[in-house]
């Protein structure tokens, strides 16, 4: 159990994010200023978790009244340049209100396993993708070789697998093994943001460029100005938003929506995708220019379900760390277990593996993890395969498929794809997430999953 205190004036934040923490096995301790969280002994803790801004003094003043405890910095886009200026103080990592669940817990569980293992943070530079990154498979040694070698080129990077394969670790080690190492890695992922807001996020705003826009900002590229800027799924950016990123690549400008001012930025762009951009740019959501610009440097992660030799070594580090979390060490995977899960297709790559292993060590009874605390289905089918009608195997025909207790669930997903199919001429992504009552994340994930194509409009709407 790890001891953890949040600095943060909003009641309702702090208790929500507590609640949450405490549910993942964690201590928790409040605090509503710097005042009170300095009363509190802060390097007592294993991590503070503090607003940037607070009554009286701000959050990056916990920097140093709780060193050498890190501090994770809580902050909104609007305030993208301050989280900057937080990484520079000594700030640990920075999230983005409002942040998702889950991205947090795995901020906040990277930060601690880095703190608990202490002295392997002073191995050299260049070791420092096997420290982030699990395999010795030969399909990953290739992706160790091409980091090493792309990381110091300063070169614009495509990274290309399937979700949940590490693409954001591999940007993280390029960007630690290169010559911008101690300038900022901003991640961004453009499929989580809103399409009326993605051009505002990433290229900032002038104050009354559009409704809404009470006061100018700074955009995600700026704050990337002499670091890295790493872009999640840019496969979902929309067209303008494509023209303008364009443009940062060619002549190092950025321009503000509502502003006539260029500014120069240097930023080394690495992009990730689940998708094939060539094939998008041949039906016109994808501009080909841009492909050729992004694609310098190509690094392609191998699938989980390629990588057999690596997942049982994959799944004892996921698992010891899921016992340090959760405080149950000792746990260890049974032999049917073992087996299940080097036998398993694993299309969600090893964030399904990690998933898995949380379950059971939150579900095992004694000191062994089986096959049922896993939760896996056993007729799991890998996303690259869509030409098959089912994915059924031989072995698969010989197990019941229990249809009458999914028979909701594909209902739901049937009316899912009808809507979806029915207006998305008509709606925006953001209309169409509203009128699903789920998230535009929700619905982008849902849309990966069920392989339903994004229709793309060029006029780019922001009201």
């Amino acid at each position: 159990m790890s001891r953890i205190l949040i600095v943060e004036d909003e009641s309702i934040i702090r208790s929500a994010l507590k609640r949450l923490l405490e549910r993942h096995g964690h201590e928790v301790s409040e605090a509503a200023s710097v005042a009170e969280a300095e009363a509190l002994d802060p390097q007592r803790f294993a991590l503070v978790i503090s607003d940037l801004r607070l009554p009286g003094e701000p959050g990056t003043a916990m920097i140093a009244r709780a060193a050498p405890v890190p501090v994770l910095i809580m902050t909104s886009y609007a305030s993208m340049r301050s989280a900057v200026d937080a990484l520079k103080q000594g700030a640990v990592d920075y999230v983005a209100k409002p942040f998702d669940h889950a991205e947090l817990l795995e901020t906040v569980a990277r930060v601690l396993d880095a703190r608990n293992d202490a002295p392997a943070a002073s191995a050299p530079l260049e070791n420092a993708a096997s420290q982030t990154m699990i395999g010795d498979c030969p399909a990953m040694q290739v992706v160790y070789t091409r980091i090493r070698k792309t990381a110091p080129a300063d070169v614009t990077v495509l990274i290309q697998g399937e979700s949940g394969t590490g693409k954001e670790l591999v940007a993280r080690a390029i960007h630690n093994q290169s010559k911008r190492t101690k300038a900022p890695l901003i991640c961004v992922n453009c499929a989580a943001i809103p399409e009326t807001l993605i051009e505002s996020e990433l290229f900032g705003h002038e104050k009354g460029a559009f409704t809404g826009a009470s006061a100018a900002r700074t955009g995600l590229v700026e704050a990337a100005d002499g670091g890295t800027l790493f872009l999640d799924e840019i496969g979902e950016l929309p067209l303008d938003a494509q023209a303008r990123l364009l443009r940062v690549l060619q002549e190092g400008e950025i321009r503000k929506i509502g502003s006539v001012e260029t500014r120069h930025v240097d930023v080394r762009l690495i992009a990730a995708t689940h998708r094939d951009l060539q094939a998008l740019s041949k039906t016109g959501e994808f501009r080909l220019d841009l492909y050729y610009r992004l694609n310098v440097m190509q690094i392609d992660l191998p699938a989980l379900r390629d990588r057999e030799d690596d997942i049982l070594a994959l799944a004892d580090v996921l698992l010891e760390a899921a016992c340090r979390r959760h405080e149950r060490r000792g746990l260890r995977l049974s032999r049917s277990a073992r087996r299940e899960i080097r036998d398993y297709l694993w299309p969600g790559n090893v964030r399904e593996l990690e998933n898995a292993l949380e379950r059971g060590v939150i579900l095992a009874e004694g000191h062994l993890i089986h096959p049922d605390d896993l939760g896996l289905r056993p007729t799991a089918v890998p996303p690259a395969s869509p030409a098959a009608p089912s994915g059924a195997t031989p072995a698969d025909d010989a197990t019941p498929r229990a249809d009458e207790d999914s028979e909701e669930d594909l209902s739901l997903e049937d009316y899912f794809q009808h809507f979806v199919l029915e207006h998305q001429e008509q709606m925006s992504e953001t209309e169409l997430a509203h009128k699903l009552g789920i998230s535009r994340k929700c619905l982008w994930e849902r849309r990966q999953r069920l392989g339903i194509p994004r229709k793309r409009s060029a006029r780019g709407r922001r009201d």
